[in-house]
């Protein structure tokens, strides 16, 4: 009942997720992400184990095919299924079950991965991966929110719009991106709207957070100051 895509940024590091949908807060389900590690989605009849499962999988060692394949033998309801995966290295494993609402299937490029159900066609996954492609040199969050709008404009979900969310990370399990819109008539302009909210403070605030490897920043002071200067360098 969705359709979404997977994509890493080689040169920055950055792998990212985004997700639209005529299903309210699809972003609370399907999209997980986990820096340095991959990106996943679990859709149609979503089965909420399968991306995080993956992911946990592909961070114990093990590669995107052989991890889902084990998944989806696992999975009672595997026809009804569709979940793909990336790797933070590129590598790509999708799965559309028998029994996906049509038009369902996924394609996949260098670097980027797209899946889709109850779509108005093929189109919408094919051009969702080339908006992708043709927006090579803009921010990762951009270009998943160009392709999602390029998908969306060829027939998207065929029920409609309700919910869209978009992740994106480093280096940690803790995403620098992590925004949803759960229930809005347009939510792709919607999610774009807070991604300039979300540039204008949390971006900048992002990056004193703890991670795995150092305490973070809590001089809320310096944190301040930061920040304001961020705001000032680089505008709204």
């Amino acid at each position: 009942m969705t359709w979404s895509i997977l994509a890493r940024d080689p040169a920055t590091g950055e792998i990212g997720v985004a997700v639209a949908s005529r299903f309210l807060a699809s972003g609370a389900l399907v999209p997980r992400v986990y820096g340095g590690v991959g990106a996943a989605c679990t859709q149609a009849l979503v089965n909420p184990f399968l991306a995080p499962d993956a992911l946990a999988r592909m961070a114990a060692g093990e590669r995107p095919k052989p991890a889902l394949r084990a998944l989806i033998a696992a999975d009672p309801g595997r026809g009804s299924r569709q979940v793909h995966v990336l790797s933070a290295d590129g590598r790509i494993a999708q799965h559309t079950g028998s029994g996906c609402v049509g038009w369902c299937g996924h394609v996949e490029g260098p670097d980027v991965s797209v899946a889709g159900n109850m779509l108005a066609g093929q189109g919408v996954v094919q051009a969702t991966m080339d908006a992708f492609i043709g927006s090579a040199g803009m921010p990762l969050a951009e270009r998943l929110l160009c392709a999602m709008d390029a998908g969306d404009a060829a027939g998207g979900d065929w029920r409609g719009r309700q919910s869209a969310a978009l992740l994106v990370a480093r280096q940690d399990a803790i995403a620098d991106v992590d925004l949803r819109v759960d229930d809005h008539p347009d939510p792709l302009a919607e999610l774009r709207r807070i991604l300039l909210v979300h540039r204008s403070y949390l971006q900048h605030f992002r990056r004193f957070l703890p991670a795995r490897t150092h305490p973070g920043v809590f001089d809320r002071a310096v944190l301040q100051a930061a920040v304001l200067a961020a705001q000032a360098e680089r505008g709204p």
